[in-house]
């Protein structure tokens, strides 16, 4: 176990491979109920056809018709690999979207989504001028990595217990209590629990407008000016 006070640092990378859509993960409670009502708008608003869509998120055009219909039975893989192919943030498929002034979440209302190694708990998306932002609770269970293809936008993870290796597998960081990273989830990555205990952890999903001329201060937040980073 890493020194919970010591600033995240590097750690010997291994390996990855990019994870097949649907291989090992489950989605619970309501969730495909939500996708369902969802996807059918987002791909008519994208003028796409269930064929075009199937070609572009490797999901048979079958599994996307069961999928509309809230027949089939969708997967966390499943889920960012329509949010990549439709070019919308995950939470536009997962979410029903009631604007109060005051959010009040608690933790047995939200539903939970299983992936190989984690069990995700979106908790809320915020709609700014400068883009999307997305917060999830995580929890990574020990045995086995979570890989990711790459998605839009940049990741932030603050580790609340255990220690968690995270990011490109040929190069990744290695996080314990109290320890951020912020980086663009765009290429490959993954996440795994290091040692018997599972991660609590907490993640801000941020997506950036896309304007091409005029960086966002969303699309550099992960540099800070005169800080360099540890080995």
């Amino acid at each position: 176990m890493n020194d919970s006070s010591a600033p995240a640092r590097r750690a010997a990378g291994r390996p990855g491979r990019a994870a097949e859509p649907g291989e090992g993960s489950t989605v619970r409670g309501r969730g495909g109920q939500v996708l369902a009502a969802n996807l059918r708008v987002l791909r008519e608003m994208a003028g796409i056809s269930l064929s075009e869509l199937a070609r572009g998120s490797g999901i048979a055009k079958g599994t996307l018709s069961q999928l509309e219909s809230g027949a089939g039975n969708p997967t966390l893989e499943t889920v960012f690999s329509l949010s990549n192919a439709l070019g919308v943030p995950v939470s536009s498929l997962l979410t029903e979207r009631p604007d109060p002034d005051v959010v009040l979440v608690r933790a047995e209302e939200v539903e939970v989504f299983s992936g190989d190694a984690v069990d995700l708990r979106m908790l809320r998306r915020l709609d700014l001028t400068e883009g999307t932002i997305e917060l999830y609770d995580q929890r990574f269970r020990p045995g086995r990595p979570q890989y990711s293809d790459g998605h839009p936008g940049r990741e932030h993870h603050i580790v609340t217990s255990g220690v968690l290796r995270l990011g490109p597998p040929d190069d990744p960081y290695e996080l314990g209590p109290g320890d951020y990273v912020c980086f663009s989830a765009e290429h490959p990555h993954f996440y795994e629990a290091v040692g018997p205990e599972p991660v609590a952890s907490t993640l801000l999903l941020q997506y950036s407008d896309d304007a091409p001329d005029v960086p966002s201060p969303a699309a550099r937040a992960c540099s800070v000016p005169g800080r360099r980073r540890r080995a």
